[in-house]
């Protein structure tokens, strides 16, 4: 087996946790099979840090990709794999991973697991874990080309232990890659200054139930502050213009893993519960005993949400306070 490749992400030159979390596995895994563990890095950022979290060797790929295109990406992971002859691809199920690795996989025609919530091995061979049905069912995945690609969704490890070690650093250019018929007209910025739905930790979400956007901020907004969690909402919540569709968490929104989700006023229909179900533990805040939530909670509240969550919040800030 010729290695294991972690696509390390980085904004401003500051790795994603995501970034250290496939390290962290990856280097567990290749101890296991007895090959390297190295990692690719697109841009400025400091490449040989990763050295330690368990990288031997980091390809960083130079170039400006502080302005996403799918075309860069692909060329320079596909020029790191060449480079380094790795038959594992890692990366996480970020919006580059549900981008380009795809197109990345088809152009080297192998095959890809995506969305996997575990890795492992078995008789010497990568296997990946992922959620199928909207989360009902689990099935293991493996592949028979290389090299092999693997998504991973954020939060799915720890962060791993840090030592002294540096990487060494292999430097690659990469000639202009062919445009693929896409052109930006525009960027915007996001407005919300929190932790990304599909990287955060601690996620509070708000449903149908809230009546107004003047509510949702008042009783949502504040409770995930206090908790250093980010803002969520259902689809209902969305449509009736309560929150922005960044907010949102389902089959038609973000898709996320986090530690804690507190679900308020949000009944558990199958489109919401296909986009949060693989959350470490699920808190659930309604006033319906029968609503579906409760069936995947591991902590229900049956309550009214607006004497529930401001009681939470005075607590939470309380305790930090305090």
């Amino acid at each position: 087996m010729g290695g294991i490749l972690v696509f390390a992400e980085q904004v401003d030159g500051v790795f994603k946790k995501t970034a250290f979390e496939l390290l962290g596995k990856g280097k567990a895994l290749a101890a296991e099979l007895g090959v390297r563990l190295d990692a690719v890095v697109l841009g400025e950022a400091p490449a040989a840090s990763l050295g330690a979290v368990g990288a031997a060797r980091v390809f960083q790929v130079a170039g400006d990709f502080s302005n996403y295109a799918t075309h860069d990406v692909v060329a320079a992971l596909q020029l790191a794999l060449s480079e380094s002859g790795a038959d594992v691809l890692l990366a996480a199920a970020s919006f580059a991973g549900k981008d380009a690795l795809p197109r990345l996989t088809a152009r080297l025609g192998t095959g890809q697991a995506s969305e996997c919530t575990n890795l492992r091995v078995d008789a010497g061979v990568m296997v990946g874990t992922r959620p199928i049905y909207a989360g009902k069912a689990f099935v293991d995945v493996r592949i028979n080309r290389s090299p092999a690609v693997f998504t991973v969704r954020p939060n799915s490890f720890g962060q791993p232990e840090t030592g002294a070690d540096a990487a060494e650093v292999v430097g690659l250019s990469l000639e202009a890659a062919p445009e693929d018929g896409l052109r930006i007209v525009e960027r915007k910025a996001p407005q919300n200054t929190s932790v990304d739905l599909a990287e955060a930790e601690r996620i509070v979400s708000g449903g149908r139930s809230l009546r107004s956007e003047e509510n949702f901020d008042s009783v949502i907004r504040p409770l995930a502050k206090a908790l250093g969690a980010t803002a969520g909402a259902s689809r209902a919540a969305v449509d009736a213009g309560y929150a922005p569709h960044g907010d949102q968490v389902g089959q038609t929104g973000k898709t996320v893993n986090p530690s804690l989700y507190i679900a308020c006023g949000i009944s558990g229909a199958i489109q919401h519960l296909a986009g949060m179900r693989t959350s470490k533990v699920i808190v659930a805040i309604n006033k319906d005993p029968e609503a579906p939530i409760f069936e995947h909670a591991t902590y229900g509240i049956v309550d009214d949400l607006f004497e529930v969550c401001p009681l939470l919040q005075r607590e939470l800030e309380s305790v930090l306070q305090g």
